[in-house]
């Protein structure tokens, strides 16, 4: 039998160490920047065409290389951060492994223009499918200009598992965020399509937040700051009423390095017991400063994942730490016994005389006289007007939480509801023909704004909407910009009226009928949240399903409640008259059947 077995070229083995390391552009953006950031720069340039599938340029102001170097960094395993086993734990910069800028040059061309402070030329450099073509000395600027063209263009497979601009610019995006968080003392620009995004001066942490997530962090967030000998822990955690519905604002780091760790995010979260809504997510920026050999990076190539030496230790500390901030910046209120009227009793002096308190008893009073009747009509309302004024009350409360006028039906056209009733704010029960339904309400006004919406979306035919008498302001960060910028269209289709002011601030005129004056950047937060969770094939949907589950949600959670008897009729003639109305967007059931047959099973 011949020998089968045989060395792979280092052509082939970069190839297949790139289908790890750079598993898509924001890979290669990361892997660069992180470089930019060991050279010591104070000004780092990115610069992105379509999505990075053209172009990524990283510009930086760092030491440079010189020539030979500038030529060893692209094969495998050349580095400059380590030289020994050992070193790899204790190493404090960004990479280590030397596999990065192997592994791009195997899958894209390269261009390189490298200059130290000591030399008077640079070098330029340029590779193809891991093939230098030249190396000749040029003019540039002190420091390292990498620029990636045609990212996977002899990997096919590769390229056709890539998702849209879009999608692959919000990772490009995430990316940036996270190496702009970890050094606000560096200056970092960011292009888009010959567009500016960012430019971010350096300074203090807080102010990068501000800077790449809007102003209105400056109120959302409080300092941490704990010292310990075994660890550091410094940053900023959201309040409690500015949670989310999605993890959004989440960043843990560790000596400057983005990770991900669960363990870490269930001590933070459970510091927030009590005082988050059911599923909400707060907004933190941690940093952990411990010492390199307390910690095990190289767990995986993207390392993100780190092990700790006393893990345990750390989710206690990470757990106080957090709760004591809460309170210091009084987001927990102290009880604060001084100011508690139960415990300013005056003091009792050694003359006074104490006797025991005395009820004065009017035993010929008679409650049933013509006096005591007036009197104490008098002093309040009769239980008769007592009723009457609740009655009145829940009169005024259906009037003013009425659902617009257009959606009661006449009732000639009402399907025949033997009965119906309401059973709490979250069921109802009806009657039609020998059958019993039991509604579930919420569901059922799921169902009826989903179909609503998506109608609406398919045909491009705008939802009524409400002018509001303030119109409100909202700044977002530039993603989260570029999504409702993205989203416009649709979203006036539901009945918003929103205008782009530029800088990453958009002014709402007009919201749907139902949503609450104010309440609209609420909304418009659940929308971004879900657009960045949703697949590409729920966003490309044509009736976009996402932004009409969204909009069903929000809708119904606004309309959950107890129900004149008109709009009971309203809704279920809307619920049985829709398509498929026994199933809600999510796939749960809005409503279950009971039968005499199935009644008799019981008994």
């Amino acid at each position: 039998m011949p020998d089968v077995i045989k060395l792979l070229s280092d052509h082939v083995i970069n190839q297949i160490a790139a289908g790890e390391v750079i598993q898509r552009p924001a890979s290669a953006v990361k892997e660069l920047m992180e470089n930019a950031v060991d050279a010591g720069s104070t000004k780092i340039k990115l610069i992105i065409k379509d999505a990075g599938k053209t172009l990524i340029r990283v510009i930086d102001n760092g030491c440079g290389m010189s020539d030979t170097d500038a030529r060893l960094c692209f094969e495998k395993h050349a580095t400059s951060k380590i030289s020994t086993a050992d070193d790899i734990f204790s190493v404090t910069t960004k990479g280590f492994r030397g596999e990065a800028l192997a592994s791009i040059a195997a899958i894209s061309t390269v261009e390189l223009k490298t200059r130290t402070q000591d030399s008077d030329t640079g070098t330029l450099i340029e590779i193809e499918h891991s093939k230098f073509q030249r190396q000749e000395p040029c003019q540039c600027e002190t420091g390292t200009s990498f620029s990636i063209k045609n990212l996977f263009f002899n990997v096919p497979a590769r390229k056709t598992f890539l998702k849209s601009d879009q999608v692959e610019f919000r990772h490009i995006m995430e990316e940036f965020h996270r190496i702009a968080l970890a050094h606000p003392e560096v200056e970092f620009t960011l292009f888009n399509n010959d567009e500016q995004l960012f430019h971010l001066m350096s300074g203090s942490l807080k102010y990068r937040i501000m800077a790449l997530f809007g102003n209105t962090y400056d109120q959302k967030i409080v300092p941490v700051d704990e010292k310990t000998n075994l660890v550091s822990i410094t940053g900023f955690i959201g309040k409690p009423e500015y949670a989310k519905r999605t993890r959004g604002e989440q960043y843990f780091f560790v000596n400057r390095r983005y990770i991900k760790n669960n363990y870490l995010h269930h001590a933070l979260q459970s510091a927030y017991t009590e005082l988050l809504a059911k599923e909400s997510y707060p907004s933190y920026f941690v940093f952990f400063e411990i010492g390199p050999g307390k910690i095990d990076v190289n767990i995986h190539p993207t390392k993100t994942e780190i092990k700790f030496e006393d893990e345990s230790m750390i989710y206690a500390i990470l757990k106080s730490t957090v709760k004591r901030a809460l309170g210091q910046h009084n987001v927990i209120p102290p009880m604060d016994f001084d100011q508690e009227v139960a415990f300013q009793i005056n003091p009792v002096k050694s003359t006074d005389i104490l006797r025991q308190p005395q009820i004065k008893i009017n035993p010929d009073y008679n409650p049933f006289t013509e006096e005591a009747k007036a009197n104490l009509k008098n002093a309040g309302f009769t239980q008769t007007a007592r009723n009457e004024h609740h009655k009145g009350e829940r009169q005024t409360f259906i009037q003013t939480q009425k659902i617009a006028p257009e959606l009661i039906i006449p009732k000639e056209t009402i399907l025949h509801f033997k009965w119906h009733e309401q059973w709490g704010k979250e069921y109802l029960v009806v009657a039609i023909d020998e059958k019993l339904f039991l509604v579930n309400q919420r569901l059922a006004w799921e169902k009826i704004f989903f179909e609503e919406a998506s109608v609406a979306l398919k045909k491009k035919e705008n939802l009524p909407s409400q002018k509001e008498l303030f119109p409100q302001t909202i700044q977002v960060s530039a993603g989260d910009a570029d999504i409702i910028t993205t989203l416009l269209p649709e979203l006036k289709c539901l009945g918003f009226d929103i205008n782009d002011f530029g800088k990453q601030t958009f002014i709402i005129y007009g919201i749907p009928p139902g949503v609450e004056s104010g309440a609209s950047q609420g909304f418009l937060e659940g929308v971004i949240e879900n657009y960045k969770s949703s697949t590409e094939s729920e966003i490309k949907n044509p009736g976009n399903a996402f932004l009409a589950k969204t909009y069903a949600r929000k809708m119904a959670a606004k309309n959950s409640r107890l129900l004149s008897s008109e709009e009971r009729e309203s809704l279920l003639e809307r619920l049985f008259t829709s398509n498929s109305p026994e199933v809600a967007p999510e796939g749960k059931k809005v409503f279950v059947e009971l039968s005499p047959d199935k009644i008799e099973t019981w008994f």
